[in-house]
């Protein structure tokens, strides 16, 4: 029988350069980038003010994990919860293409239920002398069962 290599740590990222992945570093190598640039073409409190956010930005997204996951999926998380209803309703309503093509198929008006009756006093003690009896009794009171008779006896 042939045995075959069973990945594990599938989730794990590999490191490339020391203890960063391939996204931090490219999230770094961007972020350095761009901070390069902006110095090049920002004034100098435009820079810092700049700078500050996005080095704030670019490291919450390389470097913090909330639930073990990477910062950008929380954040995604949380976007989809904002735009998704809070509550979900299931209205089935017939489509237009249902309607055009006569897939719906028509409401057949349901049968009504039938009530059942109240069961009176005398039914109730009939009923509560057959299950304390374990059956051995029907409603008039007579023994049902032959072998019944005898181990009542």
């Amino acid at each position: 029988m042939l045995q075959f290599v069973v990945p594990q740590f599938i989730d794990v990222e590999d490191k490339i350069l020391g203890p960063l992945t391939v996204r931090q570093f490219l999230q770094i190598l961007v972020w350095g980038i761009v901070m390069f640039l902006s110095f090049r073409v920002l004034n100098f409190i435009a820079f810092i003010f700049f700078g500050i956010f996005w080095s704030v930005l670019v490291f919450l997204l390389a470097f913090i994990k909330i639930n073990s996951r990477p910062f950008h999926y929380f954040i995604l998380s949380i976007l989809q919860t904002q735009r998704l209803p809070k509550l979900r309703v299931w209205h089935k309503e017939e489509t237009e293409y249902e309607f055009r093509f006569g897939f719906a198929k028509p409401q057949k008006p349901k049968a009504p239920i039938a009530q059942k009756q109240a069961l009176t006093a005398s039914r109730l003690t009939e009923l509560s002398l057959v299950v304390d009896t374990g059956g051995a009794y029907d409603e008039t009171g007579e023994v049902v069962a032959e072998s019944l008779k005898q181990n009542h006896a």
